[in-house]
């Protein structure tokens, strides 16, 4: 105890901190928690901060893009492709996983407000015989990844959709909702009651699953299609404008729309908070900011003025936790550069949300010129160059999963060479975790546990062998079940519980 003592006198660290046993061999002590940020001056060999950076990746289920690989598999070859996907989730070292589970008013989960999804088994309505959001979620925890659950608010059917529709499909159960606009099927945003269908099924998502986010993507009102003529097609809405201007509406078409999509994005931001507090509202909208907002040179299509998606607003209200702007264009690109871009999108947020671009991992492993696999890693770089952003997506799991064009083996050896832990998120709260201690299993095993506070959804581990010539602090993410490889004798390990807003609980050491 004299030494410890010593040790911690030597490091700056008060008498009070000091833990009070050994366990089979390993003394434990706890330390003060890391900070998010690097601190002026380290203590003595003590381990640098924990990495922060969010590292997601986009799933897609839609067109069976993503997962399934295509309709129709069996239940054991859908859960066996989960496997799969999510170990080269893990391998990479992404910590977040984001899941499309609402494709076109259907469900990739067990529902009684929509229909099964036809991307499951080819036809839609039809169970697959398990639960996949069930499995995706617990099998993401368990390797210590995060899952958001990714919904569309209005597609009803998409155009590669082969099945036929389910009797409990919005489009035949609430036809008046439901328009057709080129070769799709969309919900009316102007319909009060589809907006709160929309909720409900949000609500009921959000209440039986643990996801740790729900997440929208840039599909609003429709993007806009041509005729055989090549004119523009106006979204057909005239019943909902003309009830609206009845009831005594004085806001012009284009903003009625607008106010549409605003309101059913404030009410998903109350709902989630009322719901699931712990969980965050993403929106990833198209990359381009509106034009009286975008920075000089910056070029192309206006979500404002044709999507009528009004993203600024809901950046300055706060109507959301992180914001993935889909900047789907090479560095090099000038009328949409990448970087000029991401200063945009940081500079038009007030309230400090999480600014995480998604970035177009795909087309980087294309022929497409101006693309290049270099390109991906190149961008991650500047999200991290001040003012840095604290994290990225990918768009989609396909290509890194793949591995295609050596891909997924540049990030790992590059950008990915150790792990990271999402960002706290600092305007939502939660129970925090207690000390770590380390349990001997009757196998012989180690595993990291908690005592005391909220359970741990994953430990954040530092690892030290001092008598190696090249010793240095090794980082690793633990999920919650704790367990442990062997240390090595005279190893020291530095750990702490991370609670379900990635909160660091107390920090305890222990030498073998």
């Amino acid at each position: 105890m004299q030494r410890r003592r010593l040790l911690h006198a030597a490091l700056g660290w008060p008498a009070a901190t000091l833990g009070a046993g050994a366990l089979n061999g390993c003394a434990s002590v706890a330390h003060p928690s890391l900070p998010d940020t690097p601190p002026a001056t380290s203590p003595v060999n003590g381990p640098p901060p924990v990495p922060r950076e969010f590292r997601g990746v986009w799933v897609a289920s839609v067109a069976n893009i993503d997962w399934p690989s295509r309709r129709g598999l069996t239940a054991e070859q859908q859960v066996a492709e989960i496997h799969q996907l999510l170990d080269t989730v893990r391998d990479l070292r992404l910590n977040a996983v984001v899941l499309q589970v609402r494709t076109s008013a259907d469900a990739l989960y067990a529902s009684t407000l929509e229909p099964w999804s036809e991307y499951l088994t080819g036809v839609q309505g039809q169970p697959p015989g398990y639960d996949p959001l069930a499995v995706w979620l617990a099998e993401a925890h368990a390797r210590g990844l995060e899952l958001h659950g990714w919904i569309n608010p209005y597609r009803a059917r998409q155009s590669g959709a082969k099945s036929a529709l389910s009797p409990q499909h919005v489009s035949r159960s609430r036809p008046a909702w439901v328009k057709t606009y080129g070769d799709q099927l969309w919900i009316d945003p102007g319909e009060p009651e589809a907006a709160d269908h929309t909720l409900a099924v949000c609500k009921d998502l959000l209440s039986r699953y643990a996801v740790d986010g729900l997440h929208i993507d840039d599909y609003f009102y429709p993007y806009p299609v041509q005729d055989s003529s090549k004119q523009e097609l106006d979204f057909p809405d005239e019943l909902s404008w003309q009830r609206y201007l009845n009831q005594g509406g004085t806001l012009s078409r284009t903003d009625w729309r607008r106010d549409n999509v605003d309101r059913l994005v404030e009410r998903l931001h109350t709902l989630v908070r009322e719901v699931r507090p712990t969980a965050r509202l993403g929106i990833s909208p198209f990359g381009l900011p509106r034009p009286d907002q975008r920075p000089a040179g910056i070029e192309g299509f206006s979500q404002y003025d044709r999507l009528y998606a009004d993203v600024e607003r809901w950046l300055a209200q706060g109507w959301l936790d992180y914001l993935a702007p889909q900047l789907y264009w090479p560095r090099a690109q000038k009328p949409q550069a990448f970087e000029t871009l991401l200063r945009s999108w940081q500079g038009l947020n007030p309230q400090q949300r999480h600014i995480w671009p998604g970035l177009f991992t795909s087309k980087a492993v294309t022929d497409v010129p101006g693309w290049t696999p270099e390109e991906i890693p190149a961008q991650v770089e500047i999200c991290r160059t001040a003012p840095a952003t604290s994290g990225h997506l990918h768009f989609s799991m396909v290509a890194l999963a793949q591995n295609r064009r050596g891909l997924t083996q540049l990030l790992r050896q590059g950008v990915y060479t150790q792990p990271a832990l999402p960002p706290t998120t600092p305007w939502l709260t939660a129970p925090p975790c207690g000390e770590v201690k380390l349990l001997r299993q009757a196998d012989g095993s180690l595993r990291l546990a908690t005592q005391d506070g909220a359970p741990a959804r994953l430990f954040a581990l530092w690892r030290r062998v001092a008598h190696r010539p090249e010793a240095a602090w090794r980082f690793e993410l633990i999920p919650a079940d704790g367990r442990l490889p062997a240390p090595e004798s005279g190893e020291t390990l530095v750990a702490c519980a991370i609670n379900d807003i990635n909160v660091e609980g107390p920090a305890a050491t222990f030498v073998a």
